[in-house]
């Protein structure tokens, strides 16, 4: 989401880009893992002129129109530039399982037909649950964002005369620099299909919830190493520790809209949340 008005501002255009919000999107990303430690192309799809697309990273493929996308086209185009071309690569494999979130793009009969016809057997995982069970939210969902949110913050003082092209191109580089480095980190996905249990353990056992949790750590720990944003929130100016929360949208976002019900409350063991429910 592009606040254009905060944009304009001298003391907020560092807050003028967020990946939640209201209304129409400026840009939206589907990215896709698979178990094996491999990243297919990103879907970008945009709102407006597209930018010059030699300048375009392989690893993304870009969709732009003015009026944007419905969430149906959104996956039908998925369907078509992503998972097929992925599968007519290793010869027609037979069907795949395809891990999902239950946002309401991916619930719709149409979508689910979609999928269905590309080879790809939809396993939806129940709401509150992404945070824990879906392999890009254990890890790369969220070095990805704090990757994003300090290259926009780097360049944000210079950014307020840009058209809305030219700021998708800046995105669109970062984020091509991003999937490079996923690129080169299969283990580190290897082992988010693990600790988010979708993938039996080498003994065959899944793992307590508190271990798993640590490993969560660990392996966002160790993205945002690749990703050289590891010490940056803890040093830089660009990240001061006594930010408002209510200038954030994200912040606030993850504190009342989490995708787990232990995530909104804060200061609490998950234990302690268990004790209280009973």
């Amino acid at each position: 989401f592009l606040d254009v008005e905060v944009l304009g501002s001298d003391e907020r255009k560092e807050s003028a880009l967020q990946t939640v919000g209201n209304g129409e999107p400026w840009c939206e990303l589907v990215l896709t893992l698979l178990a094996d430690g491999s990243v297919l192309p990103a879907l970008v799809i945009s709102r407006g002129r597209p930018p010059c697309p030699t300048a375009l990273p392989k690893s993304i493929l870009l969709e732009s129109k003015e009026s944007g996308c419905g969430d149906d086209e959104i996956m039908e185009l998925w369907a078509a530039r992503v998972w097929r071309k992925h599968t007519e690569c290793r010869g027609g494999a037979s069907k795949g399982m395809l891990v999902l979130d239950c946002h309401r793009t991916h619930l719709s009969e149409e979508v689910l037909a979609v999928l269905s016809a590309a080879g790809a057997l939809p396993a939806v995982i129940p709401a509150g649950c992404s945070s824990r069970t879906q392999p890009l939210d254990v890890c790369v969902k969220r070095s990805l964002k704090n990757f994003l949110h300090k290259k926009w913050r780097e360049r944000a003082r210079d950014l307020a005369d840009s058209d809305s092209s030219a700021l998708l191109q800046l995105l669109l580089g970062w984020l091509g620099e991003a999937l490079e480095v996923l690129g080169n980190c299969p283990e580190l996905i290897r082992k988010s299909f693990l600790v988010a249990s979708v993938l039996p353990g080498p003994a065959g056992d899944s793992g307590s919830p508190r271990r798993n949790g640590d490993e969560q750590e660990e392996l966002i720990a160790a993205m945002e190493e690749r990703l050289k944003i590891a010490k940056t929130r803890e040093s830089s100016p660009e990240f001061p520790e006594n930010d408002d929360p209510e200038a954030d949208p994200e912040i606030l976002h993850r504190l009342f809209e989490g995708e787990s019900e232990a995530e909104s409350f804060y200061g609490f063991e998950e234990a302690d949340l268990e004790l209280m429910e009973i």
